[in-house]
């Protein structure tokens, strides 16, 4: 617990981190939830990382947060005879649901439920949009397209349909089955990839039922109309902004960032920005001058976590990607700029006594200089109200539930601490906590700290109780 870095770091794992020198070198190096990817590998994979995970949990004497990433419904193309084609801009391109393997003028589109919504003059990107075309003929069992952006096209690249709902199933076959196996190893967090509605949320929050938190993948434009309730059905929320800016304008994803992490951030839940923010240290030992501002308004936007994904995956400079992104986020958090950010937007608190007090714990903590705010909770819920007001000290969150503290190891300045439950008396949790901090290294003799809680202890949403103590 040597890091008094607020915004906290996802990091996956992949080939290039896969045994247990690593992965304690990633956690070593700020990394506080592992993101196993859940469209590469087997389950058998996934366990063997899990379990390095949890032994290096038990050694270094701290919560890890593991999120299982579903692959999700991916769309996607058939193969070529040649493995790939090149496509150059004018020429005629045809999507069918002929298996065979395509050519310079055709391809097999796997998916007639994409077909079957498809327009004459809709649009069709490729490879991540490397491939632009537009459909000038529909039939039943094809589209007819002229490639508007042409490049090297190889087997089996994904494709999105720009502003247009798919009648796709939430959840595939290998979802459910992926679910299962992740729930049985005892991961933290399920991630549910490409949402599109609010059904498709709770048909995942059925399936998990309450056995782990559900973090949902905002990808689809079809998510940004329906944003608020799919929030609500959430525990959580990661902007994965690869798949979504192909589909909306490249000028349009900074403003959505910035909607959808306060947004996320006035509910009271957590939000990963996600995707592409250190990509050059794939290869490269440094990040470019533009990723690293990539990251930085991330924190001043006040996100909870930033994530890292072929960077650690399958990088050559896992590590160092980790140190480098860790250092942007402290020393944005640092910027007299972001506490101004941070003081400037506060979430609404009126009509909740337990916000009223988490919310007054945040100003006495700045009143009084306070080196830490400490929080009592069972449940997680006040750690999390007091995360959402992203104050400039650390929030030492004590619970006696392994799974909270796990789970909070995503949230802004959480620092979790499995210990008892205490009785009502506030004199002996205080002193618990001061040692506590001592001993985690967030406080020094002689600081002030804030401490809220509920009395009596152990009701979960019972916030009632605010304290100024020293640490002796």
């Amino acid at each position: 617990m040597t890091h008094h870095r607020q915004t906290k770091i996802v990091a996956t794992l992949g080939p290039a981190s896969s045994d247990k020198a690593m992965i304690k070198t990633l956690l070593e190096a700020g990394v506080n939830v592992f993101r196993l990817n859940f469209s590469h590998g087997k389950p058998e994979d996934h366990v063997a990382k899990l379990e390095i995970i949890r032994a290096l949990e038990a050694e270094l004497k701290r919560p890890v947060a593991i999120l299982a990433d579903m692959q999700g419904p991916k769309l996607r193309i058939g193969t070529f005879k040649e493995g790939s084609v090149t496509l150059s801009e004018g020429q005629n391109f045809r999507f069918d649901l002929d298996p065979a393997p395509g050519d310079e003028t055709r391809v097999n589109l796997p998916h007639p439920e994409v077909l079957s919504v498809l327009e004459e003059g809709g649009r069709i990107f490729l490879d991540d949009g490397k491939v632009r075309a537009k459909i000038t003929k529909k039939g039943k069992d094809f589209a007819e397209a002229v490639i508007l952006s042409g490049a090297k096209l190889s087997d089996k690249k994904g494709l999105n349909v720009p502003g247009t709902l798919i009648p796709i199933p939430a959840l595939t076959d290998k979802d459910k089955a992926d679910i299962a196996a992740a729930l049985e190893m005892g991961v933290d967090w399920i991630a549910q990839s490409f949402v599109q509605t609010p059904e498709d949320v709770k048909e995942a929050r059925a399936l998990i039922n309450g056995r782990a938190s559900l973090l949902v993948k905002i990808e689809k434009p079809a998510a940004l109309g329906h944003i608020d309730e799919i929030i609500a059905l959430a525990d959580g929320v990661m902007l994965a902004r690869g798949d979504l800016g192909v589909e909306i304008p490249p000028e349009d994803v900074p403003s959505v960032q910035k909607r959808i992490v306060r947004k996320v951030r006035e509910s009271g839940k957590p939000i990963i920005v996600a995707t592409q923010m250190l990509e050059s240290m794939i290869t490269n030992a440094r990040p470019t001058r533009a990723e690293a501002s990539d990251v930085a308004t991330a924190v001043y936007d006040g996100a909870d976590a930033v994530m890292l994904s072929a960077e650690t995956a399958t990088g050559d400079y896992p590590a160092r990607a980790v140190e480098i992104m860790a250092r942007i986020c402290l020393r944005t958090e640092e910027d007299e700029t972001y506490h101004d950010m941070m003081e400037v937007y506060h979430p609404e608190t009126l009509g909740d006594p337990s916000d009223a007090i988490t919310t007054a714990a945040y100003y006495v903590a700045e009143d009084v200089e306070a080196s830490l705010i400490v929080t009592y909770t069972v449940s997680g819920s006040t750690a999390l109200r007091m995360a959402r007001q992203r104050p400039h000290v650390p929030i030492l969150c004590l619970t006696p539930h392994e799974s909270v503290a796990r789970r909070l190891s995503l949230s802004y300045g959480v620092r979790a601490v499995v210990t008892e439950e205490h009785e009502s008396d506030f004199t002996g949790p205080a002193h618990h906590a001061a040692q506590i901090a001592l001993q985690t290294g967030l406080a020094e003799k002689g600081q002030r700290f804030v401490m809220t809680a509920g009395v009596p202890f152990g009701e979960p949403g019972s916030t009632n109780i605010l304290r100024i103590a020293d640490v002796e």
